[in-house]
């Protein structure tokens, strides 16, 4: 008998408004107590005020945000022989996105004064130019993961 749960392939469907399941994936990710309606306005107001600031679009900005922050690779904690080492693993594609994503929000939700529309907006602008807490992030990430190479013998 299996010991762990067994995986479902999760479906996401694409936003309304673009018709991308990237956006529907980020807003399903900051949605908070279930209001959908209320997640969708944040990020297309967020959009918007990419395009009033940058002159490009909001989606193409939020895609580049989304690409510079996913990471490469990762550290796992492993227990082996009694000590735990930060071993490196390098990071699937899905796991990628997912980790930029709540990085980017979680950049967000630390920012002081605004509204989240104007909070999401400058981190999908400083991210799509690679800077930025979210960016930050991701580089602290690598760094731990570089500095750890040396037990990367011990990943699966």
């Amino acid at each position: 008998m299996a010991r762990r749960k067994r995986k479902y392939a999760e479906t996401w469907k694409p936003d309304p408004k673009y018709g991308n399941v990237l956006v529907g994936r980020f807003v399903g990710n900051i949605l908070k107590q279930g209001k959908r309606s209320v997640a969708e306005k944040v990020v297309y107001d967020s959009f918007e005020i990419i395009h009033e600031k940058t002159g490009k679009g909001g989606l193409n900005v939020f895609e580049q945000a989304i690409k510079n922050v996913s990471p490469l690779l990762a550290i796992k904690s492993r227990r082996i022989g009694g000590a735990n080492y930060q071993v490196p693993v390098q990071v699937s594609g899905e796991r990628r996105q997912t980790l930029a994503m709540r990085w980017i929000k979680d950049a967000c939700r630390n920012r002081k004064g605004k509204g989240m529309a104007q909070k999401l907006a400058d981190e999908f602008i400083e991210a799509s130019q690679k800077t930025g807490a979210a960016m930050k992030k991701r580089e602290d990430t690598h760094r731990m993961a570089e500095a750890n190479k040396a037990f990367a013998h011990f990943g699966n």
